[in-house]
């Protein structure tokens, strides 16, 4: 089961270089669409014996990562007719970088930390820090609004991912509550990108800089 995890969360992990090094938004869309429902499948894997409850939480999450979320930013990016991020903040070659580096360092510190021993031989604590850096590479170096919101759910994945570490001590209301807040989240950052793009015709960020009182 271990072995699955791991599997589960390195491929998680790569999909954040992916998100980091394509200019694509299609592209970091996917990544971040199946890096939700490839987490969204891991506390099924981790418990010893099934839930409902686990896994109507384990559907919905997988159901609003995978589908809802990346079919709404997909229509968004279709109003707004942009395919690629032009220029960012960040460069994509420096954001990889910085990416596999913070992977590196996530692995290699969660090395020292005192983990359960259940928790020891899996690499949930390095995939969390991983994906928390991230997403905040994307949310500080993309000036797409589309991009800084995927950068978000990535950052939201590794939060998940630290609460899995709790999941046979804390409540699924809990996790349920995670899922609530992304969800309205999410919502609340729709409703932003489609203020910005009504306002300026684009969804580039950059433009919010000449907003005057």
């Amino acid at each position: 089961m271990t072995a699955t995890i791991n599997l589960l969360v390195g491929l998680a992990m790569g999909l954040n270089l992916l998100a980091l090094g394509s200019s694509r938004l299609p592209s970091v869309i996917r990544a971040m669409a199946l890096q939700g429902m490839l987490l969204g499948v891991m506390p099924l894997l981790m418990e010893l014996h099934f839930d409902w409850r686990t896994a109507l939480v384990a559907a919905v999450t997988i159901a609003v990562k995978g589908f809802v979320i990346p079919s709404l930013l997909r229509r968004a990016m279709r109003v707004a007719n942009i395919e690629r991020e032009i220029e960012p903040f960040i460069g994509f070659i420096p954001s990889l970088l910085l990416g596999a580096a913070g992977t590196i360092a996530a692995v290699a510190g969660a090395r020292s930390l005192p983990l359960l021993p259940e928790h020891a031989g899996t690499l949930l604590v390095p995939g969390a820090l991983a994906s928390v850096l991230t997403g905040f590479v994307l949310l500080i170096g993309r000036v797409k609004a589309i991009a800084q919101v995927c950068g978000y759910l990535i950052l939201e994945n590794g939060i998940y991912l630290f609460g899995l570490l709790l999941i046979h001590s804390t409540p699924l209301l809990v996790e349920s509550g995670i899922l609530l807040d992304l969800t309205v989240g999410v919502f609340v950052i729709g409703i932003i990108v489609d203020r910005i793009q009504r306002a300026f015709d684009s969804l580039d960020t950059r433009k919010l800089t000449v907003l005057r009182e």
